[in-house]
């Protein structure tokens, strides 16, 4: 169905070759999975498929990609598709109406298939990814998780053979993504499609892959089994590296694969408790202190309260989107905020910063050491930046001068704080950016970075995060996880909306999980999350009932290594 013959993508502003005599071979109802760091090639891998690359990239082709007997040189992006359907990371940049009917609609009427063929497509897909009672609202209204199912299934209605999916669930939570997921399985099992997909989480799809194609770095495509390919690979999903660790063979894909190999690993386990997390104690006028000591999270005192909700509530067109939320944030504690695509957690996070709506309810937030404070809502938009610090799922959303250096300054001017400034900060959580660089010339990583560094510039005692591994890669994670650590032993308060349940078990103290609006569970990580079918990440479910989260714990017991983490 695809074929790579000696293929290589030279861009000219670089000095080598993204991708380098590249062989390979796709069959008609395959699921590739493409795994590599950010950077090596994997949007170029996938552009290459349907023409955007050199067509709308620009860049030098070398060699030839056919699919489905159509040489991609010879067809630019609109001769393909009917063969190949294409879903990129932003879901935004793709849609071209206003509805979630209309969009699901417009690439039929594209191919000019019949009204009644439509409205069956339409209807099937409506049901297939839950969106029937979200088929008359506006795509701008959606959350990000629900704008990425409507692209998702854009690309379906039109049962394209070829199927192309850059971080299809990047912003879905894990029941949104198991359908997501299943839905495509269905599609390449049943109807022979064939499936590129590129995707970070990996301990979302490794288990419905077929063969791995896997970009090491210097333009190589490496492509195997994925046991072979994640035996040796430097990313690897938490299951996998719970199985070298345990020095399991076959390597295990799949949770159930774990389990049935994990009962020697419990038993060993069972005796220790997990090892706790720590890190410094706030660093703070109340913990005067208490400076360089290291405090067990579940045994220290309770830190100083930096922010107070209390019955805030939001609505939009009258539809309640936040309902009576009470939350309280302190000094030193990262907390994790889930829940479903909708059930209300980005329009809580902006109704706590204070530029979102808010109908009723209060919030009250303090400065770091108790000097200052109130509601963000009421003070001056500086004044609650030095409060409430707000990175909102689309980074560059905050981004809009010239240059990394003009951002920077301009940072340091509105903030006016004592402090390091945006500069130093952007050098301890993403080392060696370019002044001149344009913003939106970044990686992911280094935009949230960019970001990040902005909002503290401020100097606010709170910070909140909203989906910030979208499009990271698990080493971009990692550093993520150290940075969080810092903002919380600095004593700032850390409150993070997200999907990835695999960060949370790495990051978080507290979890909060939200429904409907509502908060309807909260306590420490290991409490509402290990017993939780949804939300408990990979180790839980391998080695429930033992409350282990993390590789890492389970690394440290083995090595007998302290027990802390």
């Amino acid at each position: 169905m695809i074929a790579f013959d000696q293929v290589t993508v030279h861009y000219d502003d670089m000095a080598e070759p993204v991708l380098r005599e590249v062989d390979l071979t796709v069959e008609e109802g395959e699921l590739c999975l493409v795994v590599g760091h950010t950077g090596v090639g994997k949007s170029t891998l996938l552009g290459l498929v349907n023409g955007l690359v050199p067509h709308f990239t620009g860049g030098t082709l070398h060699g030839r990609v056919t699919v489905d007997g159509r040489d991609t040189a010879d067809h630019p992006p609109r001769e393909l598709a009917d063969v190949v359907g294409v879903v990129g990371q932003d879901p935004l940049d793709g849609f071209v109406t206003d509805t979630v009917e209309e969009e699901l609609a417009y690439s039929m009427e594209q191919l000019a298939i019949p009204p009644a063929t439509m409205r069956k497509r339409v209807e099937e897909t409506l049901d297939l990814l839950g969106l029937a009672d979200l088929r008359h609202r506006a795509l701008y209204e959606l959350s990000g998780g629900q704008q990425q199912r409507v692209a998702i299934g854009s690309v379906l209605t039109a049962h394209p053979r070829v199927l192309v999916l850059d971080e299809p669930t990047s912003a879905l939570d894990p029941a949104a993504a198991e359908e997501v997921l299943a839905a495509v399985t269905r599609l390449v099992h049943d109807l022979g499609v064939t499936v590129l997909v590129a995707e970070h989480r990996l301990e979302r799809v490794v288990q419905y892959a077929d063969r791995v194609l896997h970009l090491p770095g210097g333009g190589r495509v490496e492509p195997g089994a994925p046991a072979e390919v994640f035996r040796t690979s430097a990313i690897a999903p938490p299951v996998v590296e719970l199985g070298r660790l345990a020095d399991w063979s076959p390597l295990p894909l799949s949770i159930r694969d774990a389990r049935r190999a994990a009962a020697g690993l419990r038993s060993r386990l069972a005796p220790a408790p997990p090892p706790v997390r720590s890190r410094p104690a706030p660093r703070s006028a109340d913990t005067a202190g208490a400076e360089g000591a290291v405090e067990d999270a579940a045994k220290a005192p309770a830190s100083p309260v930096l922010l107070t909700a209390r019955g805030v509530t939001v609505s939009y067109r009258g539809v309640a989107a936040v309902r009576e939320v009470g939350l309280t944030l302190r000094a030193g504690e990262v907390t994790a905020l889930m829940g479903r695509n909708g059930s209300g957690k980005s329009s809580l996070l902006w109704a706590l910063q204070g530029s979102g709506p808010r109908r009723s309810g209060s919030v009250r937030a303090r400065r770091v050491g108790g000097s200052g404070g109130g509601d963000p809502r009421e003070l001056s938009a500086a004044a609650a930046r030095r409060l409430v610090g707000l990175v909102p799922q689309t980074p560059t959303d905050l981004l809009y001068l010239e240059s990394v250096r003009q951002e920077l300054a301009q940072a340091d001017a509105e903030s006016a704080a004592a402090g390091p400034t945006a500069r130093e900060l952007l050098d301890r959580l993403a080392p060696g950016i370019d002044g001149a660089t344009h913003p939106r010339d970044l990686s992911e990583g280094q935009k949230l970075a960019l970001v990040l560094a902005v909002q503290l510039a401020a100097a606010p005692g709170v910070v909140l995060l909203d989906e910030p591994t979208r499009g990271l890669d698990y080493q971009a994670k990692s550093r993520l996880v150290r940075i969080v650590d810092e903002l919380a032993g600095e004593g700032r308060a850390v409150l993070i909306s997200t999907h990835d349940v695999e960060f949370v078990a790495r990051a978080a103290d507290r979890v909060a999980v939200m429904a409907e609006g509502e908060i309807v569970a909260e306590g420490p990580t290991a409490d509402v999350i290990v017993a939780s079918p949804v939300f408990a990440p990979q180790v839980a479910k391998v080695l429930a009932p033992l409350p282990y989260l993390t590789v890492g714990q389970v690394a440290a017991v083995l090595t007998g290594d302290g027990g802390r983490v």
